[in-house]
């Protein structure tokens, strides 16, 4: 949802963590490059390696969204016209929950939330954008015309929700209008998850902990 906390939920969490463990991608409208490839590609190639911490900021669920709601996005992509038919938002749902399904058997667990912002708040948000000189930057017109649309986008991100809501990469629902209560939330949710994982240092062999003593040994008797 537009103006609906994502940027400032994630430097909210996230601005403690070391940056050399943590990588954030915001994504945009695709480029050139990544509309010559299928939909999940640009989104496959940012995922985090093994250790580290993913943070995406809107995904590849635009896909189902915005693309859904404006069909003349799909229509003037580069897709073959014979795979835009009917099933053609029923197979990418499927495609996404195998792309999950993949993703948690190979280590990386996947966590969504999707920021529920009301018509009233989001109004206020974006008064404030253009009242505010020091957030004017944050204002684009184009979120007013997107706002019209918002009985569209309500039913493509419950249609989104029920298709892809698995066990193992499941969907928090998180009601926006109150910033601080949201970020709880997420935050909450978060270190519930890592706390379950059982993380540790990595721990040393015998032999590794025998040779960092000697070497030890070695730079005391320099």
């Amino acid at each position: 949802m537009d103006a609906g906390g994502k940027d400032s939920a994630i430097k909210h969490l996230f601005t403690g963590i070391n940056p050399q463990g943590c990588e954030v991608h915001s994504f945009k409208r695709p480029t050139f490059l990544e509309l010559d490839h299928d939909f999940m590609w640009r989104s496959n190639i940012r995922t985090p390696s093994r250790g580290k911490i993913g943070v995406f900021n809107r995904s590849y669920y635009e896909e189902v969204l915005v693309v859904k709601v404006h069909e003349q996005i799909l229509n003037s992509s580069k897709l073959p016209k014979e795979l835009i038919h009917e099933d053609i938002w029923a197979e990418r749902f499927e495609y996404i929950r195998a792309f999950e399904r993949s993703m948690h058997q190979n280590g990386t667990n996947v966590l969504k939330f999707f920021l529920y912002l009301s018509p009233d708040e989001q109004k206020k948000r974006f008064i404030s954008r253009m009242k505010n000189p020091e957030k004017n930057w944050k204002f684009d017109p184009n979120d007013l015309y997107e706002r019209s649309f918002w009985g569209e986008y309500m039913q493509a991100y419950e249609e989104a929700i029920q298709s892809t809501a698995c066990q193992d990469s499941p969907w928090y629902i998180i009601p926006a209008d109150d910033k601080p209560y949201s970020r709880a939330v997420i935050a909450d949710a978060v270190c519930q998850h890592l706390a379950s994982l059982n993380l540790e240092y990595p721990t040393l062999s015998e032999e590794v902990q025998s040779n960092l003593q000697s070497y030890i040994e070695q730079l005391q008797n320099e």
